[in-house]
């Protein structure tokens, strides 16, 4: 497989994590996942900023972009999947690994002591991508070269920034990162 090939094949099938990672920003707020509830430590499990609204916005997102995908993608030269449900269990996947990853993540930088919106390179910009990565592995192991994994995490880094900044230039995110 050439670099463009990888390199596209690689985008198509997270982008359905891209836009799970960035839904929330829009369509989240309401009640916390944490129910506001304190681990052993006193702080809070994950905080305000993760919702039950924003977890579930997140995961239907990435499964309507594997449905568009399969749309656009069956039977192109760079289809991921064989079956359109394929590509709607993959969104699924992708999702619910991105929300688990982001909700780790923040579970992680309280036990830091780390406020609500303050930077974490790792847990920000990447663990999200791994942990869905990892989810999507046994259905997707076809697309996931060690070159198209460190493709994803150079990429996902720069991507996550960027949205990021225009997030909070758009006053959508308090922070821009």
């Amino acid at each position: 497989m050439d670099f463009f090939q990888l390199a596209a094949k690689s985008i198509f099938l997270i982008l359905p994590s891209y836009f799970a990672n960035s839904i929330p920003v829009i369509l989240g707020g309401g009640r916390p996942i944490d129910g506001k509830k304190k681990f052993s430590d006193r702080q809070r499990i994950f905080g305000n900023g993760k919702t039950v609204r924003g977890f579930l916005a997140g995961i239907f997102a990435a499964i309507l972009i594997g449905a568009i995908e399969a749309l656009a993608l069956s039977g192109s030269p760079l289809a991921l999947f064989d079956s359109s449900a394929a590509y709607v269990y993959s969104g699924f996947l992708l999702g619910l690994g991105t929300m688990l990853g982001d909700l780790a993540g923040s579970f992680i930088k309280r036990r830091q002591k780390l406020a609500q919106g303050k930077p974490s390179f790792l847990m920000d910009q990447l663990l999200f991508l791994f942990v869905a990565l990892a989810f999507a592995y046994p259905f997707a192991s076809h697309l996931l070269s060690l070159e198209s994994v460190i493709f994803l995490a150079v990429l996902t880094y720069f991507v996550h920034v960027g949205a990021n900044v225009l997030a909070n230039r758009w006053g959508l995110k308090k922070v821009p990162w």
